[in-house]
């Protein structure tokens, strides 16, 4: 069993930073893959990005060039720098671990932007 735990959220303005950090335990094992979705009032869970156990990264559309996803795998903890802040970024935002048949949902850390 994994266990993940998301920090880092909080309110921020139009145009500013957030990191967010998520700490996995248990059951680790590698060629795993974390990722991170994020969920908005009365919207679906939507996929923001992800890395491997090996460092290779993917984004979603509508982050791609502003968010960094980043691991280090030797704390079990995947981050996502999220810069140039827009207030469509507001949601609620969930870390995600899969590894074979094992699939894991930390219950996610609150981003709100706004002025």
């Amino acid at each position: 069993q994994v266990q993940l735990v998301e920090s880092g959220g909080g309110l921020v303005q139009p145009g500013g930073s957030l990191r967010l950090s998520c700490a996995a335990s248990g059951s680790i094992f590698s060629g795993n893959s974390m990722g991170w979705y994020r969920q908005a009032p009365g919207k679906l869970r939507e996929w923001v990005a992800s890395i491997t156990s090996t460092g290779t990264t993917t984004y979603g559309d509508s982050v791609k060039g502003r968010f960094t996803i980043s691991r280090d795998n030797a704390k079990n903890t995947v981050y996502l720098q999220m810069n140039s802040l827009k207030p469509e970024d507001t949601a609620h935002y969930y870390c995600n671990y899969v590894q074979y048949l094992t699939t894991a949902w930390g219950q996610g850390t609150q981003v709100t932007v706004s002025s």
